[in-house]
């Protein structure tokens, strides 16, 4: 018969293998599946940053020295060189303070933000998503190995608990394997709810519960329960189960786990509270689950512990004695099931960006398809146009068609909005803009689509247009829909066609729209332009303006009409240079001639 020294012994060497293979086993696998594998040297920064820019691939760049200097080009001996004329020269820096990193913004033009709200310097945490407040531009997300070792460090802690032999160190045991079986979980690829449920059924055996359930927020309303299951793992309906509300708000309220094995030993209130005493309620475990804690620049916001992810409630009619390595198991339990959560939340919004971008480059696609590819000179006119987005979808339109033998049309738009729906509303327009081709009167043409737009396409969905057709004799007919007004350039003197004061394109009800005519002469050049051009901004917030634009034009009736666009182009980024594009610009130059 085996002595009770040998059995101790016996119990001694297993948990210290166990404790040995569960701390290897979290250093294996306690990075989230979502981050990139990351290699931490002695002696080197255990940081990486990864870049998420919008049609490009991930990048992950390595934290190699600090200061860390983040910004557009290399002039400022940026280590992350990021290629947005958006992002400011002097961006951003991640420096060293203690054992940690800290964010600093060095001067970008809209701000520095992390997790969405706008800072001037902040401590960063592992899964800080830092961006520069502009849309469609790079994520970077921090990464920090030394924050992983969360699970690692459970483990020291239980081991450092006291030897004890006998039944307890089986339990002690088992309940370890339970730990070790929860944080694989936190690294498969199993549907989420069945982690879930999972996670769920490890929690009621720890606790001997009779009943689990994983309570979720609903936004700006009580929580709602996701999962119930009972004592022996069997989903339960949801409405069968009524959880102690007096044990929620304690656990909410104190931002901390409530864990009563004995409610006779609980305080007045939860002893008294109405749903304990009706369901004959002994023990009760309430286990709030928060994201990520993010350590911040002050001792108060130091002590938030982030947003609320679920809340884990466990509840049992028998008494239950938790030991001091059930409960530390309990917190450790607890702490997986908000990384699931966190995790589900970080991946959704992954997909969600995703989908977002494939929306783009749906928007893309049929912006381009719409956007002329090459635009080819006619026998009485020589054509050239180009388009500069301030976002990946941009509203402005233009294109040059002929609409008869002796007629060809010239058209630019800016429609309001940008995304999807404002390529959207440009291939509406483009559809009942082809109707011209087969000698639609303009002005009907103009008029039908105002009453179309204002009648289907909701409110804050319109376009400023100008129209016009050349014919071959130099008679240019045009209609002005609200759109900044074409500049006439004759022998080097610069004049401005008058719009008479028309409205937007679907803006208001009933409006009427009439044609004006005028003749033109060889030579004479008409350059058309979005309000991307007069509304572009100096550091001072002063417009480029209309005047500008004509000073840029005057005197250069002998340069071509390519040197002229991009001459205006040129005078307009100079003008704007250290701003972020706050608009499409967009260029489109004709000039007549007399044909052969």
């Amino acid at each position: 018969m085996i002595g009770a020294d040998n059995v101790a012994a016996g119990l001694t060497v297993r948990r210290t293998r166990l404790f040995d293979e569960a701390r290897a086993h979290a250093k294996i696998q306690c990075i989230p599946p979502i981050q990139l594998p990351m290699t931490m040297e002695i002696g080197t920064i255990g940081a990486t940053l990864e870049v998420v820019t919008p049609g490009v691939a991930k990048q992950v760049v390595r934290v190699t020295e600090l200061p860390f200097l983040i910004g557009r080009g290399s002039e400022a001996g940026n280590h992350l060189q990021l290629d947005d004329r958006r992002i400011s020269r002097r961006c951003a820096a991640i420096v060293a303070v203690g054992d940690g990193y800290r964010l600093e913004d060095r001067g970008n033009g809209a701000g520095v933000f992390v997790n969405g709200v706008k800072v001037e310097q902040k401590m960063l945490r592992d899964g800080d998503v830092i961006d520069f407040g502009l849309e469609d531009c790079c994520e970077i997300v921090f990464r920090n190995a030394s924050d992983q070792a969360s699970i690692d460090d459970m483990l020291l802690r239980l081991g450092s608990l006291p030897e004890v032999t006998g039944p307890q160190s089986t339990k002690g045991l088992s309940r370890l394997n339970l730990l070790l079986e929860a944080t694989s979980l936190l690294h498969s690829q199993l549907p989420l709810d069945s982690v879930l449920g999972s996670m769920l059924q490890h929690a009621i055996v720890i606790t001997h519960a009779d009943r689990g359930l994983l309570l979720e927020p609903e936004q700006g309303g009580p929580l709602k329960v996701r999962l119930a299951r009972d004592g022996k793992g069997e989903a339960l309906p949801p409405e069968s189960f009524t959880p102690s509300q007096t044990a929620l708000k304690q656990a909410l309220d104190r931002r901390a786990a409530v864990i009563t094995d004995d409610l006779n030993l609980a305080d007045a209130a939860l002893q008294n509270a109405a749903s304990i005493v009706v369901q004959g309620l002994r023990a009760v475990v309430v286990i709030p689950l928060y994201a990520t804690p993010r350590a911040e620049a002050n001792e108060s916001e130091a002590r938030d512990l982030g947003q609320l992810l679920g809340v884990l409630y466990l509840d049992s009619r028998q008494v239950t004695a938790f030991t001091a390595l059930d409960r530390q198991i309990l917190d450790a339990l607890g702490a997986q099931a908000a990384s699931i959560l966190d995790n589900a939340r970080l991946v959704e919004r992954e997909r969600e960006r995703q989908r977002m971008e494939q929306e783009m480059t749906i928007a893309r696609d049929i912006q381009q398809a719409l956007v002329p590819q090459g635009l080819r000179d006619f026998p009485h006119l020589a054509v050239t146009g180009g388009h500069a987005p301030c976002h990946e979808v941009g509203g402005d339109y233009y294109d040059v068609f002929p609409v008869s033998e002796d007629r060809t049309a010239v058209l630019i738009a800016d429609v309001a909005g940008k995304g999807i729906g404002a390529a959207l509303l440009t291939a509406v327009l483009q559809g009942a803009l082809s109707g011209m081709t087969i000698g639609a009167d303009p002005v009907q043409v103009f008029n039908h689509i105002n009453q179309f737009l204002c009648e289907h396409s909701g409110t804050g969905r319109y376009a400023t247009m100008f129209f016009a057709t050349v014919a071959r004799d130099g008679t240019l007919e045009y209609i002005s829909g609200g759109h900044p007004p074409p500049l006439l350039l004759r022998k080097g003197d610069v004049t401005e066609l008058f719009d008479g004061g028309s409205f937007p394109v679907g803006l208001i009800d009933g409006a009427e729209y009439t044609s004006t005519r005028v003749q033109l002469e060889p030579a004479d050049t008409l350059v058309m332009y979005s309000d991307g051009v007069t509304e572009a901004e100096d550091k001072n917030r002063t417009l480029f303006g209309t005047e500008r634009l004509r000073e840029a034009l005057v005197g250069r009736q002998q340069d071509s009409i390519e040197d002229l666009r991009r001459h205006i182009v040129e005078r307009v980024n100079e003008w704007s240079r250290g701003t972020a594009q706050s608009d499409d610009i967009t260029v489109l130059i004709v000039r007549y001639r007399t044909p052969a």
